[in-house]
């Protein structure tokens, strides 16, 4: 079966449909809003590359990191000033915005501002904030458990189509393998798909050695290409890929997050490989 056979299509901001036999859509952004300038610079560029190359555009930065690997690491600017930042960045480049919900509360005050939710892998089975997240009637892009098996992400759909929503997207971002260590197994994209929505794969998270680094977390961002071209041949629907002008300077999972100057002969590739894959 093909992983673009029976899937439903989840309109994003009223701008653009992710899902189907559409081009892939490119999540990117730092992993955390580390300043106001740096997320300007980086949504106005990898705008600019998507732009060229004619692949939708949606802008991630997270306004809190809440599961840090030590109580001392820089979680990022919180919900008020976070939410100011993604709104002037959503109305300067006119791109949708999606952003982390780690608590039921912020849900509602997040929804005003971005056009999709995004529940961490950590909390995928949180019944209460999935609930919460569905209520919106925002598309949720749910990260699947580094501990769960693909199949084991039907509960958390269902729970979403309890509520009424459908604008569900299942995302990838690797399996723990023993200790310090992730791994794909990129049967896992078939199995979700199953379901009937959009597929995504994390691929900078995806090379992750968590807790690797001690105080913090490890990774090998070599691996991020090889990976997301593997995925694209099977046929995802969107690829998310966290991105900074110096990675290894950033404030939150440098090690794994791709340089913005290379970013753009990345996606080169990746649009040749989609467009063979899907017969565009």
């Amino acid at each position: 079966m093909s992983l673009i056979e029976n899937v439903k299509k989840v309109r994003i901001g009223n701008k653009f449909d992710i899902g189907g036999n559409e081009r892939f859509t490119l999540i990117a952004g730092p992993c955390v809003i580390e300043s106001e300038e740096l997320v300007m610079e980086v949504a106005g560029k990898v705008k600019e590359i998507c732009d060229r190359l004619n692949i939708n555009f949606i802008f991630k930065s997270s306004f809190d990191k809440a599961n840090r690997s030590s109580i001392h690491s820089f979680r990022g600017p919180g919900l008020e000033k976070g939410m100011e930042i993604l709104k002037k960045v959503k109305e300067k480049y006119n791109v949708p915005i999606i952003t982390d919900v780690h608590e039921t509360w912020q849900c509602e005050k997040v929804a005003e501002v971005v056009d999709i939710l995004q529940i961490p892998a950590f909390l995928c089975r949180q019944t209460d904030l999935l609930l919460a997240a569905a209520k919106t009637g925002l598309p949720v892009n749910i990260k699947k458990g580094q501990f769960l098996a693909p199949w084991d992400m039907k509960n958390v759909v269902t729970k979403m189509e309890e509520m009424g929503n459908e604008n569900i997207m299942l995302c990838e971002r690797g399996s723990t393998f023993g200790y310090n260590n992730m791994v794909v197994d990129m049967r896992g994209f078939m199995e979700m798909r199953k379901f009937g929505y959009p597929v995504v794969f994390d691929v900078t998270h995806a090379v992750q050695r968590p807790g690797g680094l001690g105080t913090a977390t490890a990774g090998d961002r070599e691996y991020v290409f090889p990976l997301m071209r593997a995925g694209l041949a099977i046929g995802v629907d969107a690829i998310f890929a966290e991105v900074h002008p110096n990675p290894d300077q950033g404030k939150s999972d440098g090690p794994n997050m791709l340089a913005l100057d290379k970013l753009e002969e990345i996606l080169k590739v990746a649009v040749k490989i989609d467009d063979m894959v899907k017969g565009r």
